[in-house]
């Protein structure tokens, strides 16, 4: 039976800095709770498409970016303190510079899993009223589980509140490392 997750979040900063961020696969085990102890065991890359000039070359961040076709492997504790890792394999299936990219498991914990990061830019007003542009970060995930009735026992009992509480990190940590990476760069 499949399933959807989705979450946003309002970031502050110019959509190129956002995507850049996110399109750099060293951040995914930033971006994942510690006690998951999450490594990259191997990667492959495929070059994304050359990015479009910006506006401004301030907002470039100088950094790989996982194109349509890279493939990488992940390992994580499923849950704290566990002695086994999970192997996680993905692969880049989408990618458009500043709009979207997607991956896809080839092999891992799920039956199926897609998950879509969009990005948009989007003005909002803080509560003086003054207008911050900042980009908009929506994530969708499609994803189903195996073992038939128990996987279905384990989306109600674990796995939807795990997905969300790990989405939930990843944005607290996103509005961490945002700015210090932004820091370096000064």
């Amino acid at each position: 039976m499949p399933h959807t997750f989705s979450a946003e979040q309002w970031l502050p900063y110019p959509i190129e800095l956002v995507f850049a961020f996110f399109a750099n696969p060293e951040n995914l085990p930033r971006l994942m709770p510690s006690w998951q102890k999450a490594r990259i065991e191997e990667a492959a890359f495929a070059p994304p498409p050359p990015r479009p000039v910006a506006a401004d070359p301030a907002l470039r961040l100088k950094t790989i970016a996982a194109g349509a076709g890279t493939r990488m492997t992940i390992s994580f504790r499923p849950f704290p303190y566990a002695p086994i890792r999970v192997p996680w394999e993905a692969e880049i299936s989408e990618f458009a510079w500043n709009d979207h990219f997607c991956d896809i498991q080839l092999r891992g914990p799920f039956a199926y899993w897609k998950h879509c990061h969009s990005l948009k830019p989007e003005t909002r007003a803080n509560p003086s009223g003054v207008l911050i542009h900042g980009t908009l970060l929506r994530d969708h995930v499609e994803y189903a589980l195996p073992f038939g009735l128990a996987g279905q026992i384990a989306q109600r009992l674990v796995v939807g509140r795990q997905l969300q509480s790990t989405f939930h990190y990843r944005q607290r940590r996103t509005e961490e490392l945002l700015p210090l990476i932004l820091a370096r760069r000064s």
